[in-house]
């Protein structure tokens, strides 16, 4: 079934709190999306934000950002006053996120509504102890992960104190009475989180919108994951990492190496439960670098140049065998950009996972693998993702040769950037590909402001922000108009 949808973080929507929450804001972006013949919303990972404000960098892979919950939905249910509501400074510039004030004032906003949550008795209510008890298995070492963190001024769970550092259980324990408040605090984000996001999500459903969310193949190494589950990563005895991942022409990124020998000991447990848990979120997982579950080149800790790095494999299809034989038959995407191996198209075939395909790779030369007539069926197209700059930031960096080329392919004759953006569009809904995602600042045609990530940047991403009431009915029916000649609605279900 031929299918479209729009790329849009959660944060970009438009709000008066500095940064897209799961506010009517976002209720109104998914009656947007039906209006326009849509049917996923593909949106970023949703958990904390990490090192340069990145949500690829969370502190949990598995909790929610506290960024996106409502402060209007907080007021109306008597957490927070009027005056409450609109006393800090998120940031003046609707278009940009500013996390410097977000990191500032929001928590002193909810920690306004976790007060109110306590006065009214909330910490008794059945509902809240029903879910610190489901969520258990991740909550209660995130709240006290996050608790320990704020104590220590923020510091790297890697410079704390030995016996937290190596979590012994006198330390542990100690902590948790000590820090009680702080970790009921962290656990009442999570229940507000939960709440809102279930929500949101119900109705997406019911407009009938999927929603695709990024499983990140990395973790922070700064996180609560790596702490709380150090036998799932390549770690020393005293709890400091072995490797960490990174490229042989001499990146280095950082995050921690997986130890899949020991974790397929017990069936991959954790990855299982970390997709378990993600299916909650989505409807449609996008794994985010696919081919690191056949390799990953693997870098001594501490070393400052990638000289002594090797490459290790990893498990293959025999990880999404195990997924599939737990999980049944799940829905992924898989994120298989810059690896076009024989061994990773082989990996894309054995699982049946759909690949994605970025137009702006194609035009490169004549034989590329992501040109529209040979895009097959069981993949995704999209004019660029979040790590491509807008389609109208990229022809404007053609070269004379290239944007002939490119125009003779897709039979643009439009003078104006913004009218090829549309033609490439086009391109993507008449490609084979059962889904189409279009970035929704290629709708808007907007140029490197609308960009969202610029890899190898650790500064300036992730802010970009819609202005509000920026979407129009007129734009929508553009976009279903595509959607109709392309045969990208789906049928109406039958009563």
């Amino acid at each position: 079934m031929r299918r479209a949808g729009i790329l849009m973080p959660v944060f970009s929507l438009a709000s008066p709190f500095g940064i897209g929450t799961f506010s009517k804001e976002a209720y109104e972006f998914i009656d947007f999306l039906k209006e326009a013949g849509q049917s996923c919303w593909q949106i970023l990972p949703i958990g904390p934000t990490g090192f340069g404000d990145s949500p690829y960098q969370s502190a949990s892979t598995f909790a929610g950002n506290p960024y996106f919950i409502d402060p209007v939905t907080l007021k109306e249910n008597g957490l927070l006053s009027e005056e409450e509501l609109w006393s800090y400074d998120f940031g003046s510039d609707p278009e940009k996120i500013d996390y410097g004030k977000l990191y500032n004032f929001r928590y002193l906003l909810l920690k306004h509504a976790f007060d109110r949550f306590a006065e009214q008795g909330g910490l008794a209510d059945k509902d809240y102890l029903s879910f610190k008890k489901q969520e258990a298995g991740w909550l209660d070492d995130y709240s006290l992960f996050m608790a320990l963190k704020r104590k220590q001024g923020g510091k790297s769970w890697l410079d704390w104190p030995k016996e937290l550092r190596e979590r012994q259980a006198a330390a542990l324990n100690s902590a948790r009475k000590d820090l009680e408040e702080l970790i009921e605090f962290f656990c009442f984000q999570q229940y507000e989180f939960f709440l809102q996001w279930n929500k949101l999500h119900a109705y997406a459903a019911k407009q009938g919108i999927e929603i695709i969310g990024d499983v990140p193949f990395f973790v922070s190494l700064d996180s609560c994951d790596v702490w709380s589950h150090p036998d799932a990563f390549e770690m020393s005895a005293s709890h400091t990492p072995r490797a960490v991942a990174g490229t042989a022409d001499g990146q280095i990124w950082g995050n921690p190496v997986y130890d899949w020998k020991t974790m397929k000991k017990d069936h991959y447990a954790w990855w299982i439960n970390r997709m378990r848990h993600a299916l909650r979120f989505y409807d449609v997982l996008r794994i985010d670098h696919f081919h690191g579950f056949l390799s990953c080149f693997a870098v001594p800790y501490g070393d400052k140049d990638t000289k002594q790095g090797k490459l290790e494999k990893g498990p293959g299809k025999e990880f999404f065998d195990e997924v599939r034989r737990q999980l049944g038959d799940i829905r992924m995407i898989a994120e298989d950009l810059g690896s076009v191996t024989e061994e990773n198209q082989k990996l894309l075939a054995d699982t049946g996972i759909p690949g994605m395909k970025i137009l702006q790779y194609a035009f490169t030369s004549w034989d590329s693998i992501y040109m529209p007539h040979k895009i097959e069926k069981r993949s995704v197209v999209y004019t660029g993702n979040h790590d491509n700059p807008t389609t109208v930031s990229w022809a404007m960096g053609l070269n004379e040769g290239e944007m002939r080329f490119t125009r003779a392919y897709i039979r643009s004759w439009n003078t104006d950037y913004n009218g090829f953006t549309w033609d490439m569009i086009r391109e993507a809904y008449h490609t084979p590909a059962d889904l189409c995602i279009i970035p929704i600042g290629d709708y808007l045609c907007l140029k490197e402001e609308g960009r969202i990530n610029t890899p190898g940047t650790a500064q300036g991403n992730w802010t970009w922000r819609l202005r509000p009431n920026f979407l129009s009915s007129d734009l929508a029916r553009d976009i279903r108009g595509l959607a109709e000649v392309y045969s990208r609605i789906p049928p109406k279900k039958e009563a």
